[in-house]
């Protein structure tokens, strides 16, 4: 979109907490590399103060916005207009103002897929069986992902096998629900393995697996990223598997958002990827 005409184009992440993320620094690094003159904030907003802040965006000379837990149903609620992603998936994660209409979309799911395509190219050349884990709003994205990439089976990994079963409902037949106890037997003949929990994340249990059962050609993608290598991706490195951390995910999701406010599309580059991944390490 255009720079607003008063001034210097601005956007900013929604959180509440919101310090920990690394959008600003993601953003920042963009603007600095392709010379705009622009800035990204954070918004720290509380779930009471949110449908006020975003609907005065515009006012605050805000470009557009990044939504971050908690907010982003409430972010779909609250557009006027939202990409056929964020329609399918009822979440937002990605606002602008266009033609004075509160647009949205949710970046996730491209994001996961294009991480795919640079750290394990080729991925969906054989697109036979998919396993993911989790059944919430990570999983949902990543599921309509792998859908619109042709994936033939995908399986549905949750605790609560419930709630993978509303899941499948929402996306054909070509979704089988299976709770935790039944992982082993879904895994012969994948290959694509997805952790969309918080499991392996710091300060959580880790998520242990048998990883036997894996064909060789098998990718391994985890969307934790802190630590940058959780003891799933060790497990497939050891295996000579291909492994894909949630660091791809975080950088690719945030570039549509860019564009939108900016007007240039934003590249992930190693050089990007190290200054993240520098700045995770040294959070330790």
């Amino acid at each position: 979109m255009k720079s607003p005409a008063y001034g210097k184009p601005k956007a900013c992440v929604i959180g509440w907490p919101v310090a920990h993320s690394r959008s600003p620094l993601i953003h920042r690094f963009w603007l600095e590399r392709l010379k705009i003159e622009g800035s990204y904030e954070l918004a720290a907003v509380a779930p009471a103060g949110f449908p006020a802040f975003v609907q005065g965006l515009a006012r605050q000379g805000f470009a557009g916005a990044n939504v971050t837990f908690p907010h982003k149903q409430e972010a779909f609620d609250l557009c006027d207009v939202w990409t056929t992603t964020a329609a399918c998936l009822k979440a937002v994660n990605t606002l602008w103002i266009e033609a004075g209409k509160l647009c949205g979309d949710n970046t996730d799911a491209a994001g996961f897929a294009c991480a795919l395509d640079q750290d394990a190219p080729g991925w969906d050349i054989d697109a036979r069986k998919a396993v993911v884990i989790g059944a919430g709003g990570a999983a949902r994205a990543i599921v309509y992902a792998l859908k619109l990439r042709g994936m033939k089976r995908i399986f549905l990994i949750n605790r609560t096998k419930v709630r993978a079963l509303e899941l499948a409902s929402e996306f054909g037949a070509s979704i089988e629900a299976v709770d935790f106890p039944g992982l082993p037997g879904a895994l012969p003949g994948a290959n694509l393995l997805v952790n969309t929990t918080s499991l392996g994340m710091r300060g959580q249990p880790p998520l242990a697996i048998d990883l036997a059962p894996l064909p060789p050609d098998a990718v391994v993608a985890d969307i934790v990223y802190v630590p940058l290598e959780t003891a799933l991706m060790r497990a497939a490195t050891t295996r000579g598997l291909r492994a894909v951390s949630g660091i791809g995910m975080l950088l690719h999701q945030a570039v549509p958002g860019f564009e939108r406010w900016f007007g240039v599309k934003p590249c992930v580059t190693p050089e990007l990827r190290g200054l993240v991944e520098a700045d995770i390490a040294a959070a330790v």
